[in-house]
């Protein structure tokens, strides 16, 4: 059993999400240097309703740094902004107007995969805020022409954010034409805070049976890998370094020789002076082989 697990971990796709300051090429230079094997960027201000055009340089300037890199998949990141279970009209409208263009600039860049957050139902009720999901991302999916794969991310469940528990991620994907192209975005943090256990074998097994069960792992296409300052079921929605918060390294290390580790695994670890990116990866490579 250890042979088999030590052969999986070795095919571990790791990385991060990186910035893309200064132009969107960096991205790739930046996810070089961390030695990603995959990597996650925001295509623009995550922050702000406006953006600008892509401009054909820095376009083909990306194509062609990812194509010499190897690295792949990349995945692109939908802004904070939006909120896809807005009972807000405008806000709603906005949030689809948003992520249709980002759809857009995915397929201009030949980013394959969309990550985007459900948002919060903001007090309407679930069932209302599932509707309201389930008809931008319908709507997004009509208005292009190729397949760009939108892939929901669970979430923690706090302030009546969607899709904290597989049972509504099932709701959310039964209700969405486009099967082909929408897909799973599995955060390890996000479900740890909202109740999943991962931190023991026994627990990470019957999360994963859980999984498996509602949604079906050929729906999973990356997995979120982050620890959680917040404890089991406390949905709080705050990452930690890998080993330093609430599921540990004995976590991740069953995490990383379990069948998650069959997608990419994109780590979006805190920015401070305890512990770096490259320590981050070094510490996930470590545990993957142990």
């Amino acid at each position: 059993m250890k042979t088999r697990s030590r052969v999986m971990a070795t095919t571990v796709k790791l990385g991060f999400h990186v910035s893309i300051s200064g132009a969107i090429d960096r991205s790739v230079d930046r996810a070089k240097e961390l030695g990603c094997d995959t990597f996650q960027m925001f295509t623009r201000n995550p922050r702000s309703w406006k953006f600008g055009a892509l401009e054909n340089e820095e376009v083909e300037a990306f194509k062609e740094k990812r194509r010499d890199s190897g690295i792949d998949p990349v995945f692109a990141h939908m802004p904070y902004i939006e909120n896809l279970a807005s009972p807000n009209e405008e806000i709603y409208e906005r949030s689809i107007d948003s992520l249709s263009a980002e759809v857009e600039r995915c397929r201009v860049l030949q980013v394959p995969y969309l990550v985007t957050h459900l948002g919060s139902h903001l007090g309407s009720g679930d069932d209302k805020g599932i509707a309201r999901v389930i008809k931008a991302i319908n709507i997004t999916h009509e208005r292009s022409d190729e397949c760009v794969t939108i892939l929901i991310e669970n979430s923690s469940g706090s302030g009546g954010n969607i899709g904290s528990s597989f049972e509504q991620l099932k709701q959310i994907l039964e209700g969405i034409g486009n099967v082909q192209c929408t897909g799973v975005c599995f955060d390890t943090c996000h479900a740890f805070a909202a109740g999943y256990e991962l931190k023991t074998l026994e627990g990470l097994t019957g999360t994963l049976e859980s999984f498996e069960d509602l949604i079906g792992f050929d729906r999973l296409k990356l997995v979120h890998l982050n620890d959680s300052v917040g404890g089991l079921g406390t949905r709080i929605d705050h990452h930690e370094h890998i080993g330093l918060g609430e599921i540990g390294d004995e976590g991740f290390r069953f995490i990383l020789h379990s069948r998650l580790s069959r997608v990419p695994m994109i780590m979006e670890t805190p920015v401070d002076d305890r512990r770096s990116d490259l320590d981050n990866m070094m510490k996930a490579r470590r545990l993957a082989v142990s």
